[in-house]
C-alpha cells in the first residue's frame, strides 16, 4: 500500500491535550529518532579503542558489545509501540529515554565486560520503547494532508541517524575514550525527556493486553540465533556452544510461533505475514539495513587501520553516505508515483548492493575519493529504500494498531542491523585470522586487530593487510546478499500483484 493510501486510512486526529506546534513535535520525536539510532552507529567507531582497552575484549564480545543494545531494541521495540498503544504514548516515551540515560550511564563507568553487556541491553529496552512511540505520536497529531510528509521524514531520520551517529560519535570520541561516547548520551537523553514531558501532547489509549510471554521468548531466539552466528569462528561451526544456539534458535522461534497463534493479543501475529505487502516490505527493510549497518561495522574500523584515519575524520568519513538522504528523500514519493513501487524498490536495492560491492574493491591503497563515490551510491539506495518500504509496511496494518506497525518498522531496521553486524563481524573475524601470517597465527592466534598489533607491533602492514582482506570478503558477502535478497522482494511483489488480478477475473 502507498503513502496515500495510509494517509486516507488513518483515523481522525484525536482530541489532545494542549495546542502543539507541529514543526516543535517534528523535530523532537526526530531528535529522538536521531538520538536512538545513532548509538547503533557511533559504538562502531569505538570498537577499536575497546578492542585495545585494558578490558581485552575478544572478537566475538567486541560484536555482543555493539549487537547487545541492538538486539534488545529490535526484539522488544514491538511490545514498546503496543505499550504506547495501551498505556500512553508520551509516558512510555519518557520511560524510555529514562532507561536509555540510565543504561547509557552503566555502561559509561563499567568496569568489565559483563557490566558493561549489561549496560548495553538496558539501554537497548529504552530505545525501544522511543523509536515506535514518536512515530504513532506524529500520526495522531499532525492532519491528514500533512502524514505522507511526516512518515517520510520519520523514515529518513532512521537513516540520517545513523550517519549523525558516526559523525557525533567521531566528534566525541576524539576525546580519547570510549566512555565518553555513553557519558555523553546520558544529557542529551534527560533534555529530550524534558522536552517531552513539556511539549509533547496525550493521545488516545487503546485497551490491549501486552504479549510478555511473546517477547521474552523472541530475544531468546534472537540471541541463541547471534550466539551461534558470533561464537563460530573463535568456538568452532561444529563446537557445542554453536550447534546448541542454532538448535535453540530454531526451538524457539516455532515455540515463539506458536505461542503467538494462540494468544488474544499476540505481540506480532505470525498471520500478518499473510499480506504480500507486509511480507516483502518487511524482508526489504530487513535486508537494506542489514546491508548498511555492516558497512558501518566494518567501515570504521578500515577507515582507521587502513587509512589511517583518526577517530574524528572516521565519523566524518561516513558523510558522502548522508548526502542522497538529506537532498532526496523529500523526492521519493514523487518518483514512486511516476515509476511505480516495484521499480523504486528494484532501484534501492541495485543502488545499495551495487555500492556495497564497490565498496569491497577499496584497498589500502585506493584514493578516499573513490571509497566516498561508492558510499553515495549507497546512501540513492538507501535514500529510495526508507520512505517507500516504511509506508508499505505501515498501510499493511490497520489504523487502531499504529503503534505496532511503528514498532514492525523498528523491528525489521533493527534486527537487520544485528544480523548485518554479526555477519559481517563473523566473516571479518574468520578471513582476518586466516588471512594473517602463519608464524604469527602459530604464536599468538589472534582473533582482532588489537590483539596481533599488541602480540607483534613490529608487523603492522601485513597484519593490516589481512584485515583489509577480511572487510572487502565481508562486504562483498553482504552486497551480494542484498542483492539476491532484492529480487526475493520483488518476486514476492509481483507474485502478489499477479494472484489480486487473476482473484479480481474470475
Amino acid at each position: 500500500m502507498a503513502l496515500n493510501d495510509l494517509i486516507r486510512d488513518q483515523p481522525p486526529i484525536p482530541r489532545l491535550s494542549r495546542p502543539v506546534s507541529q514543526r516543535g513535535l517534528l523535530a523532537l520525536m526526530c531528535a529522538c529518532v536521531v538520538l536512538v539510532v545513532g548509538m547503533v552507529a557511533a559504538i562502531n567507531l569505538a570498537v577499536p579503542m575497546l578492542a585495545a582497552s585494558g578490558m581485552h575484549p575478544s572478537a566475538s564480545a567486541l560484536v555482543w558489545i555493539v549487537d547487545t543494545y541492538v538486539i534488545f531494541f529490535a526484539c522488544l521495540v514491538i511490545p514498546g509501540g503496543a505499550a504506547g498503544d495501551r498505556f500512553g504514548r508520551k509516558g512510555v516515551l519518557l520511560t524510555g529515554l529514562g532507561l536509555f540515560a540510565v543504561g547509557a550511564l552503566l555502561s559509561a563507568i563499567a568496569p568489565n565486560i559483563a557490566l558493561l553487556l549489561v549496560g548495553r541491553a538496558i539501554t537497548g529496552v529504552g530505545a525501544a520503547a522511543v523509536l515506535p512511540n514518536t512515530l504513532a505520536i506524529l500520526l495522531h497529531a499532525v492532519p491528514v494532508e500533512r502524514k505522507g510528509a511526516t512518515i517520510a521524514t520519520w523514515a529518513s531520520m532512521t537513516g540520517i541517524g545513523g550517519v549523525v551517529g558516526n559523525v557525533g560519535g567521531g566528534a566525541i570520541l576524539s576525546g580519547g575514550s570510549w566512555r565518553w561516547l555513553f557519558t555523553a548520551a546520558v544529557p542529551i537523553a534527560v533534555l529530550l525527556a524534558a522536552l517531552t514531558a513539556r511539549i509533547v501532547p496525550v493521545s488516545e489509549r487503546h485497551d490491549r493486553r501486552l504479549d510478555w510471554l511473546g517477547a521474552v521468548l523472541l530475544v531468546a531466539a534472537s540471541v541463541a540465533l547471534l550466539l551461534g552466528i558470533v561464537q563460530g569462528p573463535e568456538s568452532g561451526w561444529g563446537s557445542p556452544l554453536v550447534v546448541a544456539g542454532f538448535a535453540c534458535a530454531a526451538a524457539l522461534f516455532a515455540l515463539w510461533t506458536l505461542v503467538e497463534l494462540k494468544v488474544e493479543h499476540p505481540l506480532l501475529d505470525p498471520r500478518l505475514f499473510r499480506l504480500p505487502a507486509l511480507r516483502s516490505a518487511g524482508l526489504g527493510m530487513t535486508a537494506v539495513f542489514f546491508g548498511m549497518f555492516a558497512l558501518f561495522y566494518v567501515n570504521a574500523s578500515f577507515l582507521q587501520y587502513a587509512k589511517g584515519f583518526g577517530v574524528l575524520r572516521t565519523g566524518l568519513g561516513i558523510i558522502p553516505l548522508t548526502i542522497p538522504i538529506i537532498l532526496g528523500a523529500r523526492h521519493v514519493g514523487r518518483l514512486t508515483q511516476r515509476i511505480g513501487m516495484n521499480a523504486t524498490t528494484a532501484l534501492a536495492f541495485a543502488f545499495v548492493g551495487g555500492g556495497l560491492l564497490g565498496l569491497s574493491t577499496s584497498g589500502e591503497r585506493t584514493a578516499y575519493v573513490e571509497y566516498a563515490a561508492w558510499l553515495i551510491i549507497t546512501g540513492i539506495g538507501v535514500t529510495l529504500a526508507l520512505p517507500t518500504l516504511s509506508g508499505a509496511i505501515a498501510g499493511s496494518l490497520p489504523p487502531a494498531q499504529a503503534g505496532v506497525g511503528a514498532g514492525l518498522q523498528a523491528t525489521t531496521r533493527e534486527f537487520g542491523s544485528a544480523l548485518g553486524v554479526a555477519v559481517i563481524g563473523t566473516i571479518l573475524t574468520g578471513r582476518f585470522a586466516a588471512a594473517l601470517p602463519s608464524d604469527i597465527r602459530a604464536a599468538h592466534d589472534p582473533h582482532t586487530v588489537a590483539q596481533a598489533l599488541a602480540a607483534v607491533p613490529g608487523r603492522a602492514p601485513e597484519i593490516i593487510t589481512a584485515f583489509v582482506s577480511g572487510a572487502d570478503l565481508g562486504l562483498r558477502v553482504i552486497g551480494v546478499s542484498v542483492l539476491v535478497l532484492g529480487v526475493l522482494v520483488l518476486a514476492e511483489s509481483l507474485l502478489s500483484r499477479r494472484g489480486r488480478s487473476a482473484r479480481a477475473q474470475r
